[in-house]
């Protein structure tokens, strides 16, 4: 199944990010995070590289952590970026108890005819 998200944030080299850090607003307008792309080609990093702006102050995940992967303790090194950019991703449809994607998200394109309130709003788990 296909879906939209945002981009906040990615890891790797600017010039070619390897994963992408997805996230869509709730309906109170926060910027909710639900989960990580798998590895992306070189091509599609420098693809969406040219299509990312540097976050700025006040980015909404200023000062969080994510963990490199389930269970790990080990932390990703990410570059906060502006959430304005739309990417096409495949996903499964499990989900954790928070409402996040359970399996990395499979890379399709940018979409960058499309604005981030065009994406779904983010729906909360049962703890969520």
């Amino acid at each position: 199944m296909t879906e939209d998200a945002v981009v906040g944030a990615y890891t790797g080299p600017a010039a070619a990010p390897r994963t992408l850090l997805l996230g869509r607003y709730d309906s109170d307008g926060r910027l909710r995070y639900v989960g990580r792309s798998t590895t992306l080609a070189t091509a599609a990093g420098r693809t969406v590289s040219a299509l990312l702006t540097p976050g700025a102050a006040g980015h909404p995940w200023t000062g969080w952590t994510f963990s490199a992967g389930w269970g790990s303790r080990e932390k990703l090194s990410v570059t906060l970026v502006k959430p304005n950019l739309v990417v096409e991703v495949g996903i499964d449809v499990a989900r954790d108890a928070a409402g996040r994607w359970r399996h990395p998200a499979r890379w399709h394109r940018p979409r960058p005819d499309l604005d981030a309130a065009d994406t779904p709003l983010f729906e909360p788990g049962p703890a969520g």
